[in-house]
């Protein structure tokens, strides 16, 4: 039987009005109606779809939910969605707009679209013939997962694109996010209905898109924003950018209401600092702002490097602050002796995490925020990582007594042993070995990897074996017998035998690793393979005096000093000596100044991104043992780069100065050449 004319029509119009009331609602923060009126609009809208069986997947009735999904597929991106470069300063924006201006060869202003950086998840939108096929995450950013089932739940994602076309694939990016206001309400209903209480925002958003059942993800009311366009067939785009936002948001598409078009980077400046300034009014919480040369054709003359579009840049807003109450001031001991003072505070969110202890780094730092304990102070997550406090807020009233300066210990908190002033900010526990604190860490680092790679000796099990007191040195751990390790806590015959089996095999090592092992202050294992190819013997490096030392590249005179003074030390050469006697043992390196069997003296090089086939200490050391200097930052001085993947910032200022660039593969052909 037909459905008559007249339903048709009203089903029609009730799908437009509950989408241009969607639109309203999540895409312009402008709704026209009460949340119980579009409630009876969608209601009246499924009564009849349901009576006249008028099915259509693109119906916003169809956003309550489905059936859960078995897993993820994976989704290849035909265009890579690529990260942006960083910038933090004005300084690095003028560097940035330069650096446009050189490959363009042109000194004209350079016209820019700005928009805000949402703290969201990056997606990917595929539409064909208009109607919404494929969502996907950035994954990668050669690879995502299908997410098509959770997006069709949010309400500013249109299912269809207005007007339809046909023969048309459009590819929209954009960052889903949950807003504010939406994680506010999220929280206060979960908690009245004792569910959990969610972190932040973004890891929310984050949780909410790769939920398997999609009737999970529509309780979350995340919004998206679209940013850019990927693959495009059948469909003319207009030559700006920020005509192709206009354009997308004709078609129903939500775009952000603070972008803007700015001329010269200058002008771009303003409209960071300006969006800086609102950042907390906002609806929803950003990091940043982008900025994308304007011009498609120009977009395309730039190109891309291996992770990043040159023509876009991420313009990043000093970390968030907020104020708290410093409870008390701890003092922790660590691996060599220095005493740090640590902040507890009263838990505060900032940053997108709770906070409720920070370092204070020393007692200069102290000083120089005047806190004590009992302050409001602010507290700064430091490049989105890492707590500091960076000021004291002042008391009210001037007759206000602050209580509880803080000081320094006069013994070690972990020994009872005197503290000793350590140069002009430092101080240091004296009880060196004998000290508790200092005595699992220098365990834990002697067997760690880069040292003597004691397998199966994990921190865990060091802290257990220094408490019981079966071990009170790193000597201890080759005395370890079987019947002493079967009987520990979860130690079973098998894994007893396994790690006694580790540390016999971790007897048969190599100088530098020894040196390493040792942890003498500041040598680390490039400077541990400088000394050990320097002297050739150990006996060499504990007789060297300061001048002898100060030859060794990389050597300068603190460091000398602190290995000399190590050395000098009566029980560390006992201990050495005991390890010897333990049957510790490595081969003799043949000490050699022939500049001929170092082929890379003199240049200067970089690792940079992730190292799949050779661990970077590895590839540092091989580099020094063949003459190389390497170097952490890229410079004119810099003779060649080795970029793995994820190679951001250093691989695209070696390609601007033209330096040479390797790949890991290429590097490794290097290193076999040079040392066969």
């Amino acid at each position: 039987m037909a459905v008559p004319e007249k339903i048709l029509r009203e089903v029609d119009m009730l799908r437009r009005e509950i989408e241009h009331h969607n639109r309203l609602y999540h895409s312009q923060d402008a709704p026209e109606i009460p949340d119980a009126d579009f409630d009876a609009l969608l209601r009246r809208l499924e009564e009849l779809e349901t009576k006249n069986e008028l099915f259509d997947e693109t119906s916003p009735s169809q956003r309550v939910g489905g059936e859960a999904v078995a897993g993820f597929t994976q989704v290849r991106h035909e265009i890579a969605m690529l990260s942006l470069s960083k910038v933090f300063d004005e300084a690095d924006l003028q560097s940035f707009e330069s650096r446009l201006k050189k490959r363009l060869e042109t000194q004209t202003r350079i016209q820019y679209s700005c928009e805000p950086k949402v703290d969201g998840i990056a997606v990917s939108l595929l539409y064909k013939d208009g109607m919404l096929e494929r969502a996907a995450t950035r994954g990668d950013g050669v690879t995502g997962e299908d997410i098509t089932h959770n997006v069709r739940m949010i309400s500013s994602i249109p299912l269809q694109l207005k007007p339809q076309k046909k023969d048309t694939v459009i590819e929209i990016r954009g960052e889903i996010f949950l807003d504010k206001l939406g994680f506010k309400k999220l929280n206060e209903t979960s908690e009245k209905e004792g569910g959990k209480i969610f972190v932040n925002p973004r890891n929310t958003a984050a949780g909410a898109i790769r939920q398997l059942d999609p009737r999970k993800s529509a309780k979350i009311p995340l919004r998206m924003y679209c940013y850019s366009i990927g693959l495009v067939e059948g469909i003319k785009l207009p030559k700006a950018l920020s005509e192709i936002f206009a354009l997308i948001e004709k078609w129903g598409l939500p775009v952000n209401p603070d972008r803007s078009v700015e001329n010269g980077v200058d002008a771009c400046l303003k409209y960071c600092l300006a969006l800086l300034a609102k950042r907390n009014d906002l609806s929803y919480e950003i990091d940043g702002a982008v900025l994308k040369v304007d011009n498609v054709e120009l977009q395309q003359q730039l190109g891309t490097n291996a992770r990043s579009p040159r023509w876009a840049m991420a313009y990043k807003f000093p970390a968030e602050e907020q104020s708290t109450t410093v409870l008390d001031v701890e003092f922790q001991v660590g691996r060599t002796g220095t005493i740090t003072p640590v902040a507890r505070l009263e838990p505060v969110f900032v940053g997108g995490v709770t906070v409720s202890n920070t370092t204070l780094h020393n007692m200069d730092e102290i000083e120089r925020l005047g806190v004590r304990i009992g302050d409001r102070v602010i507290v700064r997550r430091a490049g989105d990582v890492i707590p500091k406090v960076v000021k004291v807020i002042p008391h009210e009233g001037s007759k206000k007594i602050r209580e509880k300066p803080i000081s320094i210990p006069e013994t070690c908190p972990a020994c009872a042993s005197a503290i000793e002033k350590d140069g002009d900010v430092l101080y240091r526990c004296s009880g060196g070995i004998i000290c508790p604190a200092q005595r699992k860490e220098s365990i834990k680092h002697f067997a760690s990897r880069s040292a003597m790679d004691i397998e199966g000796l994990g921190h865990k099990l060091i802290e257990l074996l220094v408490n019981k007191e079966v071990i009170t040195s790193v000597a201890g751990i080759y005395t370890l017998t079987l019947e002493q390790l079967v009987g520990l806590e979860r130690m079973g015959d098998k894994s007893a035998a396994n790690l006694v089996a580790a540390i016999d095999k971790s007897k048969q090592t190599t100088l530098p690793r020894f040196l390493f092992a040792l942890g003498i202050r500041e040598v680390g294992e490039a400077t541990a393979l400088q000394l050990a190819t320097h002297f050739g013997i150990l006996e060499s490096i504990i007789a060297a005096d300061l001048t002898s030392l100060v030859k060794v590249p990389a050597v300068g005179p603190v460091m000398a000093e602190h290995i000399r003074v190590f050395f000098t030390n009566k029980n560390n050469v006992a201990l050495i000596e005991q390890l010897q006697d333990s049957g510790v043992t490595w081969p003799i390196i043949e000490p050699s100044n022939d500049d001929l069997a170092k082929p890379l003296l003199g240049e200067t090089y970089v690792l940079t991104g992730s190292l799949e086939q050779m661990p970077r200490s590895e590839a540092k050391a091989k580099l020094i043992s063949l003459g190389a200097k390497v170097a952490g930052s890229v410079s004119k001085n810099t003779s060649c780069i080795v970029a793995g993947p994820g190679a951001g910032s250093k691989l695209t200022k070696a390609e601007e100065l033209g330096i040479k660039i390797l790949n890991e593969g290429e590097f490794i052909v290097l290193l076999d050449d040079l040392i066969t």
